[in-house]
Protein backbone atom coordinates (compact mmCIF):
# COMPACT_ATOMS: atom_id res chain seq x y z
CA UNK A 1 0.00 0.00 0.00
CA UNK A 2 0.91 3.50 -0.62
CA UNK A 3 1.22 5.84 1.89
CA UNK A 4 -2.15 7.47 1.63
CA UNK A 5 -4.02 4.34 1.58
CA UNK A 6 -2.16 3.39 4.81
CA UNK A 7 -3.61 6.45 5.91
CA UNK A 8 -7.28 5.90 5.31
CA UNK A 9 -6.40 2.28 7.22
CA UNK A 10 -5.55 3.71 10.08
CA UNK A 11 -8.64 6.19 10.18
CA UNK A 12 -10.74 3.53 9.35
CA UNK A 13 -9.59 1.99 12.71
CA UNK A 14 -11.26 4.44 15.35
CA UNK A 15 -14.14 6.61 13.95
CA UNK A 16 -14.71 7.49 17.53
CA UNK A 17 -13.43 7.53 21.22
CA UNK A 18 -15.54 8.44 24.14
CA UNK A 19 -14.66 11.03 26.52
CA UNK A 20 -13.67 9.07 29.29
CA UNK A 21 -11.52 11.33 31.40
CA UNK A 22 -12.37 13.41 33.84
CA UNK A 23 -11.44 17.32 34.71
CA UNK A 24 -12.36 19.21 37.59
CA UNK A 25 -15.29 20.85 35.49
CA UNK A 26 -15.50 18.81 31.82
CA UNK A 27 -14.35 15.40 30.61
CA UNK A 28 -12.29 14.85 27.92
CA UNK A 29 -10.07 12.60 26.10
CA UNK A 30 -7.00 12.10 27.05
CA UNK A 31 -3.87 12.19 24.91
CA UNK A 32 -2.31 8.58 25.68
CA UNK A 33 -5.99 7.24 25.18
CA UNK A 34 -5.79 9.05 21.50
CA UNK A 35 -2.60 7.49 20.86
CA UNK A 36 -3.28 4.27 21.92
CA UNK A 37 -6.19 3.53 19.85
CA UNK A 38 -3.83 4.46 16.89
CA UNK A 39 -0.84 3.04 17.26
CA UNK A 40 -0.97 -0.47 16.80
CA UNK A 41 -2.78 0.31 13.38
CA UNK A 42 0.57 2.47 12.77
CA UNK A 43 2.82 -0.23 13.62
CA UNK A 44 1.16 -3.02 11.67
CA UNK A 45 1.06 -0.60 8.71
CA UNK A 46 4.56 1.02 9.06
CA UNK A 47 3.78 4.63 9.32
CA UNK A 48 5.97 7.01 11.34
CA UNK A 49 4.67 10.50 12.56
CA UNK A 50 7.63 13.02 12.42
CA UNK A 51 6.96 16.13 14.69
CA UNK A 52 9.18 19.23 14.24
CA UNK A 53 9.56 22.52 15.46
CA UNK A 54 9.54 25.11 13.53
CA UNK A 55 9.03 28.38 15.48
CA UNK A 56 9.05 28.23 19.05
CA UNK A 57 7.67 31.37 20.63
CA UNK A 58 7.35 31.99 25.07
CA UNK A 59 4.86 34.68 26.59
CA UNK A 60 5.45 35.74 30.35
CA UNK A 61 3.04 36.80 32.59
CA UNK A 62 3.54 38.21 35.64
CA UNK A 63 0.67 38.07 38.20
CA UNK A 64 0.33 39.22 41.85
CA UNK A 65 -1.92 38.05 44.19
CA UNK A 66 -2.82 40.69 47.00
CA UNK A 67 -5.12 40.18 49.97
CA UNK A 68 -7.93 42.60 51.10
CA UNK A 69 -5.95 45.98 52.05
CA UNK A 70 -4.41 45.72 48.52
CA UNK A 71 -1.30 44.37 49.67
CA UNK A 72 0.93 42.19 47.06
CA UNK A 73 1.60 38.51 49.36
CA UNK A 74 2.31 36.46 46.29
CA UNK A 75 3.89 37.09 42.68
CA UNK A 76 4.48 34.54 39.93
CA UNK A 77 4.73 34.54 36.35
CA UNK A 78 2.76 32.17 33.89
CA UNK A 79 4.74 31.02 31.14
CA UNK A 80 2.63 30.47 27.84
CA UNK A 81 4.32 28.49 25.07
CA UNK A 82 3.42 28.58 21.79
CA UNK A 83 4.85 26.21 19.03
CA UNK A 84 4.83 26.14 15.38
CA UNK A 85 5.72 22.71 14.07
CA UNK A 86 5.17 20.78 11.27
CA UNK A 87 3.92 16.74 11.32
CA UNK A 88 5.38 14.78 8.74
CA UNK A 89 3.79 10.95 8.28
CA UNK A 90 6.51 8.44 6.65
CA UNK A 91 5.99 5.39 5.06
CA UNK A 92 8.49 2.80 6.85
CA UNK A 93 8.34 0.50 3.84
CA UNK A 94 8.91 3.82 1.14
CA UNK A 95 10.70 6.60 2.97
CA UNK A 96 10.39 8.61 0.21
CA UNK A 97 6.92 8.69 0.56
CA UNK A 98 6.21 11.53 2.64
CA UNK A 99 3.15 13.86 3.61
CA UNK A 100 4.16 17.30 5.75
CA UNK A 101 1.17 18.97 7.32
CA UNK A 102 1.86 22.28 8.91
CA UNK A 103 0.35 22.23 12.81
CA UNK A 104 0.58 24.08 16.07
CA UNK A 105 0.65 23.52 19.82
CA UNK A 106 0.27 25.42 22.84
CA UNK A 107 0.67 25.27 26.40
CA UNK A 108 0.56 27.02 29.65
CA UNK A 109 2.70 26.56 33.05
CA UNK A 110 3.22 28.09 36.17
CA UNK A 111 7.40 27.13 36.64
CA UNK A 112 8.03 27.47 33.02
CA UNK A 113 10.02 24.26 32.82
CA UNK A 114 6.87 22.02 31.27
CA UNK A 115 5.70 24.38 28.80
CA UNK A 116 7.13 22.95 25.38
CA UNK A 117 5.78 19.39 26.76
CA UNK A 118 2.56 20.15 27.37
CA UNK A 119 2.43 22.22 23.90
CA UNK A 120 4.23 19.25 22.46
CA UNK A 121 1.24 16.88 23.88
CA UNK A 122 -1.93 19.23 22.92
CA UNK A 123 -0.07 19.70 19.45
CA UNK A 124 0.31 15.42 18.96
CA UNK A 125 -3.59 15.08 20.29
CA UNK A 126 -5.54 17.43 18.42
CA UNK A 127 -3.14 16.56 15.17
CA UNK A 128 -4.81 13.07 15.96
CA UNK A 129 -8.17 13.35 16.25
CA UNK A 130 -8.20 16.49 13.65
CA UNK A 131 -6.24 14.92 10.97
CA UNK A 132 -8.46 11.23 10.91
CA UNK A 133 -11.79 12.78 11.47
CA UNK A 134 -12.10 11.02 15.15
CA UNK A 135 -15.20 12.58 16.37
CA UNK A 136 -15.01 12.21 20.43
CA UNK A 137 -18.46 12.32 22.65
CA UNK A 138 -19.24 11.81 25.98
CA UNK A 139 -22.24 9.16 24.94
CA UNK A 140 -21.16 5.49 24.43
CA UNK A 141 -19.78 4.54 20.73
CA UNK A 142 -22.85 2.91 20.05
CA UNK A 143 -25.24 5.64 21.16
CA UNK A 144 -22.98 7.70 19.20
CA UNK A 145 -22.99 5.66 15.76
CA UNK A 146 -27.14 5.52 16.33
CA UNK A 147 -27.42 9.23 17.29
CA UNK A 148 -24.95 10.17 14.16
CA UNK A 149 -24.76 10.05 10.57
CA UNK A 150 -20.93 9.86 10.23
CA UNK A 151 -20.25 11.15 6.23
CA UNK A 152 -18.44 8.82 4.20
CA UNK A 153 -14.82 9.67 3.65
CA UNK A 154 -12.94 9.25 0.65
CA UNK A 155 -12.35 5.47 -0.49
CA UNK A 156 -8.91 3.89 -1.46
CA UNK A 157 -10.18 3.57 -4.90
CA UNK A 158 -10.63 7.49 -5.17
CA UNK A 159 -7.08 7.56 -4.00
CA UNK A 160 -5.59 5.78 -6.33
CA UNK A 161 -7.80 7.13 -8.99
CA UNK A 162 -6.65 11.13 -7.97
CA UNK A 163 -3.25 9.65 -7.88
CA UNK A 164 -3.03 8.29 -11.82
CA UNK A 165 -4.89 11.16 -13.09
CA UNK A 166 -2.53 13.64 -10.71
CA UNK A 167 0.40 12.01 -12.44
CA UNK A 168 -1.44 11.94 -15.89
CA UNK A 169 -1.03 15.47 -15.79
CA UNK A 170 2.78 15.59 -14.89
CA UNK A 171 2.81 16.99 -11.32
CA UNK A 172 4.47 15.81 -8.64
CA UNK A 173 3.06 13.91 -6.08
CA UNK A 174 3.81 15.19 -3.23
CA UNK A 175 1.67 18.11 -4.20
CA UNK A 176 -0.99 16.55 -4.32
CA UNK A 177 -2.43 17.83 -0.73
CA UNK A 178 -1.39 21.38 -1.57
CA UNK A 179 -3.92 21.31 -4.21
CA UNK A 180 -6.44 20.17 -2.06
CA UNK A 181 -5.82 22.15 0.88
CA UNK A 182 -6.34 24.91 -1.84
CA UNK A 183 -9.79 23.65 -3.24
CA UNK A 184 -11.05 22.32 -0.09
CA UNK A 185 -9.01 23.38 2.68
CA UNK A 186 -8.27 20.06 3.83
CA UNK A 187 -5.36 17.36 2.85
CA UNK A 188 -6.48 14.67 0.40
CA UNK A 189 -7.13 12.23 3.53
CA UNK A 190 -9.24 13.90 4.73
CA UNK A 191 -11.27 14.59 1.80
CA UNK A 192 -15.21 13.16 2.04
CA UNK A 193 -16.68 10.91 -0.40
CA UNK A 194 -18.38 13.81 -2.21
CA UNK A 195 -15.28 16.21 -2.54
CA UNK A 196 -13.27 13.56 -4.13
CA UNK A 197 -15.59 12.65 -6.31
CA UNK A 198 -15.48 16.50 -7.51
CA UNK A 199 -11.51 16.84 -7.46
CA UNK A 200 -12.05 13.65 -9.39
CA UNK A 201 -13.81 15.71 -12.28
CA UNK A 202 -12.34 18.42 -11.96
CA UNK A 203 -8.37 16.31 -12.89
CA UNK A 204 -10.68 14.17 -15.55
CA UNK A 205 -11.26 17.76 -16.95
CA UNK A 206 -7.73 19.16 -16.58
CA UNK A 207 -6.77 15.52 -18.75
CA UNK A 208 -9.53 16.08 -21.39
CA UNK A 209 -8.22 19.79 -21.85
CA UNK A 210 -4.56 19.03 -22.29
CA UNK A 211 -5.30 15.65 -24.70
CA UNK A 212 -7.47 17.90 -27.17
CA UNK A 213 -4.78 21.18 -26.57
Amino acid sequence: MNIYQKLIEVRKEVPYIQKADQGSQYSYTGSSRVLASLKHKMDELGLLLVPAITKPTLHESPIEYKDGNGNVTKRTTTYFTELEMTMTWVNAEKPDEQITVPWYGQGVDIAGEKGVGKALTYAEKYFMLKFFNIATDKDDPDSFQQKHDLIPMITSAQIGEVKTLWLGLGYKEPDIGKQTYKLYKKQLTQLTEDQAADFIDKLKAMNGAKESA
